[in-house]
């Protein structure tokens, strides 16, 4: 049992590192909320004004503030969706043992450690471009008319480099999920000779269920963020901007300080207004 003196002098070592988690938090924070109530632009130094939360107002009003959250819900349930439908399966399969289980491993894991920008330049110029993309070519092969995909369906496209980046992750915390199944479990359905359908929905998938949670809890917290991909690939527009893409455009494309920092308010509370349905969520999750 730890003494008061051990307790103390642990208290003593982890304080200068909170102490410094704070101020590295809470004064880009200030700043925020400080410049989010004045008249600020870029454009007219020295001449700020207080104006109290007409910059929220202006901000929440605005028709291009729905339009971003309904850009936002739709890229994370759009990656939500593949990335736990497709993590699912591709554990499924790294379960199995299979030649080169190894390598095939290594490969699936590898794209979450490209850099966002630098995959999204990879799917904009090499694979989804109209005249010399991977997926054009295999359009002209079978006789169909490729797609321009950034100019044709420009949301789908972003959900599906962001969703390959995602992948890798929902699929080792599902793999290590579903690893830790008893192995008692698998030959008694096997002896009883329960289909693999019913032995996926009523054996596979309760026992996983913890770990989707944990999945959609994580992923749903950072792709809320999702700003890159989109700076990249199509640069905004009304069917990819999202309410990070819509904040950077307000401060450094309209150099609208005070508006930006409104908007990052509330984009700050909205996720943080998801995150904790999500952590009640998953609570009720892990205590069932």
């Amino acid at each position: 049992m730890a003494t008061r003196h051990t307790r103390a002098l642990a208290n003593t070592a982890v304080g200068p590192s909170v102490i410094v988690l704070f101020i590295w938090m809470i004064v880009p924070l200030g700043l925020t909320l400080y410049f989010s109530v004045l008249n600020y632009n870029l454009l007219d130094p020295g001449n700020e004004s207080f104006i109290g939360f007409l910059n929220y107002q202006y901000f929440l009003t605005d028709p291009a503030f729905f339009a971003a959250l309904v850009n936002t819900l739709k890229l994370v349930a759009g990656v939500l969706v593949i990335t736990v439908v497709g993590g699912t399966l591709l554990a499924l399969l790294l379960d199995q043992p299979i030649f080169g289980q190894g390598i095939v491993r290594l490969m699936v894991i590898a794209p979450f450690f490209v850099m966002p920008t630098v995959s999204a330049l990879i799917w904009k110029n090499l694979l989804m471009h109209p005249v010399s993309g991977l997926f054009a070519w295999l359009a002209k092969l079978v006789g169909l008319e490729p797609i321009d995909w950034f100019a044709d369906a420009p949301l789908v496209a972003i959900c599906l480099i962001v969703a390959w980046q995602w992948l890798p992750f929902a699929t080792l915390i599902l793999l290590t999920a579903l690893q830790s199944l008893d192995q008692e479990q698998k030959e008694a359905a096997e002896l009883d000779g329960t289909p693999p359908i019913s032995f996926f929905f009523y054996i596979i998938l309760p026992h996983i269920a913890r770990a989707v949670t944990v999945v959609i809890l994580i992923e749903t917290i950072f792709l809320l963020n999702v700003f890159a991909e989109i700076r990249v690939t199509t640069g905004g527009g009304d069917a990819t901007t999202n309410i990070p893409f819509l904040v950077y455009a307000q401060a450094l494309l309209q150099f609208d300080v005070g508006g930006a920092s409104a908007g990052g308010i509330v984009a700050v509370i909205l996720a943080n207004i998801v995150a904790f349905f999500l952590v009640r969520m998953i609570g009720r999750n892990l205590e069932a």
